[in-house]
């Protein structure tokens, strides 16, 4: 019975004990029972046999049989020798000396084999180890790779997650800007620097009324000294006439020797292309953080014990910082029983309180729509009254009002998305939720209202570009008048969005965090000092930031084909002084988002952005007429329509191919063949959740077991010595 008990800790599984019991002896005289009967006992045994029936069909499904510990070990070791050829036996978790014990079989086997099953082997081995050293070589080569592990390395992966994703932005941007320049703008170059033997195709004059293509240029008269600085910071003046907006791509393509290069199909192809690549990218990298999200679903009892046994980072070095960890837990401690204490509540709360606090969280979300409509309705003014007064001379105004009215819209949009989080975060502390879905909702609402506001920018944009007062719009289709090439005004805009909100990052950083800094390091006995602390670096604001400045990046890319490389080294510029303000200005903040450790939640909000910056660009190609003065779709009523006239030039049976994909008839089948793959993987995901659960099951029943077995020993031993 001792060695019994002894062994007991090394068995891997708790039917081990229920299969192998007649192999067990037990001295009879230490229990008046059997020792079967004993065996019987056991907490493990008697949940087996009372869901004997219902889990031997299960399993039987799954292929998750309970297996003993012999078998499993046979029958593991089997497997393993049969896929030597195919798989390391570093993915095996085993110890050296079976490993080695594995590895004199592998040798063994290869005695017996053909030349030929020797030379694919060796091969197939030699291949793995070159890509294995190929993937270890391109780990070097990541960007940021020895800042990013210095600073997990000293404020722990919650933060690192940040700068991770910040990286991913840049190269997403870095390949947007690629796919543009490939398509748009490297055409143009060969031809217009004389590298390869190429001509210019200029757009063929269409019977368009003569007051559609008039398009205004700058004036070259008296220029004053601030006004390049207002073209740089507004896109207007002369870089209104380079290939940074849409209006200064104006031939219709490029002729070379064997075929001629459609330009305005190119275009629009290139818009579709990096929008895809943006959806499929960002897709593939949170499905990983998704499965685990959707797998994992731990009991509280559980939760408390990974917090306590196997929550700390090991990745922290520093002691402030390993300070600051231990409060982080203790945090998450008190938010789990916080929330324990509010389900508790729930359950407890009368048809009185919860009729009271349902109109309290009715009355409150009025309130938070109210405070959105105010935001929505000030950008709407400002915007207005930004293009009604934008056009006057700049000579008739002074420097000042002339920036003001330029970036009014900007910075409107600016202090909404500064303001209201502040109120979402007052008002959401009387709606009585548990701490971490207040965290979840005012971010949701955070980012609501910050990508939202550039939708209504865009949207209010589009109502003026086809609003007219006279007859105008009945001739062109747009308000021709106010916006002779609307898609560089968009551009313009965007690009005016994007630089002020690059100017508010760095003048926080520099008049902001670091004089707080100074002050909390030189003045920390004032009171007020005190209380006003040090800045925090909180991960979810920064992200709601980036997130926001990708969007618009998104948005302007079709107006502003230079816009991502813009986007990449703004968000190039953003790392280093996020880096700078985190080592020298900044603490990380001691309730970090619980979602820190993975990405998941962070590319959610950017798909989020994503499908919000379609919208606008899915209308404006589709329904909004081109311009007929600028750009390189003034042939078309809209830019779709290159689309149909491509179309038109393939073959018969390719264009009959092409309308059948894009028919009614394709479309449903497709749609009902999509459904059922997705059920497919739900049920999957379901059938994998049951497993964990299962598996979490027996490594309750294997503790439980042992503490009765090692209950018995004692008793055991105690009766021995009596």
């Amino acid at each position: 019975w001792l060695k019994a008990g002894l062994e007991w800790p090394q068995l891997g599984r708790s039917s081990h004990i229920v299969s192998s019991s007649e192999n067990l002896s037990l001295d009879a005289s230490c229990f008046s029972s059997p020792p079967v009967n004993f065996l019987q006992e056991l907490p493990s045994y008697r949940s087996i046999a009372r869901r004997r029936t219902t889990v031997h069909s299960r399993d039987k499904q799954s292929g998750t049989l309970l297996k003993s510990t012999d078998s499993y070990s046979s029958q593991l070791e089997d497997r393993i020798a049969e896929n030597l050829s195919s798989q390391s036996l570093r993915n095996y978790a085993l110890n050296i000396s079976e490993k080695r014990r594995l590895r004199d079989i592998q040798e063994t086997q290869m005695k017996y084999l053909s030349e030929w099953d020797q030379w694919k082997r060796y091969s197939s081995k030699s291949w793995k180890r070159f890509l294995e050293k190929a993937r270890e070589m391109t780990t070097h080569l990541e960007l940021w790779r020895e800042d990013i592990r210095s600073i997990e390395g000293k404020f722990g992966t919650g933060i690192q997650s940040y700068f991770s994703f910040l990286r991913f932005l840049v190269l997403l941007n870095l390949v947007i800007f690629l796919i543009i320049f490939m398509l748009v703008l490297l055409p143009i170059l060969l031809t217009k620097y004389k590298i390869t033997n190429s001509s210019f195709v200029l757009i063929p004059f269409k019977d368009t009324d003569i007051q559609c293509t008039v398009y205004p240029v700058s004036s070259s008269g008296l220029i004053y000294f601030y006004s390049y600085i207002i073209d740089l910071l507004s896109g207007t003046g002369f870089l209104e006439e380079t290939s940074l907006f849409y209006g200064h791509y104006t031939i219709d393509g490029v002729k070379f020797q064997n075929f001629t290069y459609d330009l305005p199909l190119a275009y629009l192809i290139s818009t579709i292309a990096y929008l895809a690549l943006s959806l499929l990218w960002i897709v593939k990298r949170s499905v990983e953080g998704f499965k685990i999200n959707l797998i994992r679903s731990e009991e509280h009892f559980q939760s408390y014990c990974n917090k306590i046994f196997a929550g700390w980072d090991f990745c922290i070095t520093n002691r402030s910082m390993a300070d600051l960890k231990h409060s982080s837990l203790r945090y998450e401690l008190r938010a789990d029983l916080e929330e324990e204490r509010i389900r508790q509540k729930i359950a407890e709360r009368t048809s009185e309180e919860t009729i009271r606090i349902y109109s309290l969280r009715l009355f409150l979300n009025c309130i938070v729509l109210a405070v959105l409509g105010a935001c929505f309705y000030a950008i709407y003014v400002a915007t207005v009254f930004s293009q009604e007064h934008m056009k006057k001379e700049i000579d008739k105004m002074v420097f000042g009002e002339n920036l003001l009215i330029l970036y009014l819209p900007s910075i409107v949009i600016t202090l909404a998305n500064f303001i209201t989080p502040m109120i979402f975060a007052k008002i959401i502390r009387y709606e009585d939720y548990s701490p971490g879905f207040e965290i979840r909702l005012t971010i949701l609402r955070c980012v609501f209202m910050r990508l939202a506001t550039i939708c209504v920018l865009v949207f209010t944009l589009g109502s003026k570009i086809t609003s007219c007062d006279d007859d105008t719009c009945d001739l062109c289709g747009y308000n021709q008048k106010l916006y002779p090439c609307w898609e560089t005004q968009v551009g313009q805009e965007m690009y005016k969005l994007m630089i002020f909100d690059f100017i508010i990052i760095l003048a926080v950083t520099l008049f902001v965090d670091f004089p707080r800094k100074l002050l909390v390091t030189y003045c920390s006995s004032w009171k007020l000092i005190q209380c006003w602390g040090q800045q925090e670096f909180a991960i979810p604001d920064n992200v709601l930031g980036i997130v926001y400045g990708q969007t618009i990046c998104w948005i302007g890319a079709f107006f502003s084909p230079l816009l991502p490389a813009i986007a990449t080294l703004k968000f190039i510029i953003i790392f280093y002084v996020k880096e700078w303000s985190l080592l020298y200005t900044c603490r990380p903040s001691p309730r970090p988002f619980r979602a820190s450790n993975s990405n998941f939640f962070f590319l959610l909000v950017l798909l989020i952005g994503l499908c919000l910056a379609i919208i606008p660009l899915t209308i404006s190609i589709s329904r909004i007429p081109s311009s007929k003065a600028c750009g390189p779709f003034t042939n078309f009523n809209t830019t779709w329509e290159v689309i149909p006239k491509t179309v038109s030039t393939f073959p018969s049976s390719l264009q009959s191919f092409i309308h059948g994909v894009t028919s009614e008839a394709f479309a449903v089948p497709f749609f009902m063949i999509i459904c059922l793959i997705m059920f497919y993987f739900i049920a999957l995901a379901g059938a994998h959740k049951r497993v964990v659960i299962q598996l979490r099951e027996q490594l309750s029943l294997e503790s439980r077991d042992k503490r009765y077995l090692i209950q018995k020993l004692t008793e055991a031993q105690r009766d021995t010595r009596n």
